[in-house]
């Protein structure tokens, strides 16, 4: 069982029940997955790129990631329907608390001039997701071997009602929130 889900249980539902004023043990906002989402649009033209981001995805995260294709053609950008664009990668129970163990422990830390992350980008139900600009903060990644610097969108997903609640839910689990 993962250092952070035990921590879960025994110390932060606890604590949000008398922090949210929850009476039903049910209504405690917890963590229901983790989405890590990396878009490549110069897949395009180099199909290895995204070879390279699908095994450095899978060594982040400890999971195959899926291959996404584009849903429909844009002549501008020379994409076709159903040509690969990214992927991604939902983790669950063990993986998920792992992957945010590591994020908020290990990650985060290594940015440079890191102040936190932003409160903004919660969606009014009580989800978050946050922007990371370059792969090389984990330690799991190589910087002899990548091909080529990109970024990835990570969606925390939340039984939360509102905003609120998950900003508490994920305050206590260690996300480093500055102050807005």
């Amino acid at each position: 069982m993962s250092r952070l889900f035990e921590k879960y249980q025994s110390d932060i539902r606890p604590a949000l029940s008398t922090e949210l004023a929850l009476k039903n043990p049910m209504e405690i906002p917890r963590l229901s997955k983790i989405v890590v989402n990396v878009g490549l649009g110069e897949a395009i033209n180099n199909s290895k790129l995204l070879d390279v981001a699908a095994e450095e995805i899978a060594a982040i995260t400890g999971q195959k990631p899926v291959i996404t294709r584009a849903r429909k053609a844009i002549a501008g950008f020379r994409l076709r329907e159903g040509m690969a664009i990214g992927c991604k990668v939902t983790l669950r129970r063990s993986r998920m608390y792992e992957f945010m163990d590591r994020l908020t422990s290990l990650a985060l830390p290594r940015i440079r001039d890191f102040r936190g992350v932003s409160p903004k980008g919660f969606d009014g139900r009580g989800n978050y997701t946050m922007g990371l600009k370059e792969q090389l903060m984990f330690p799991e990644i190589d910087y002899e071997k990548i091909a080529g610097i990109h970024g990835m969108d990570i969606s925390f997903v939340t039984t939360a009602t509102t905003d609120d609640q998950g900003r508490a839910l994920l305050k206590h689990l260690g996300m480093p929130f500055r102050d807005a």
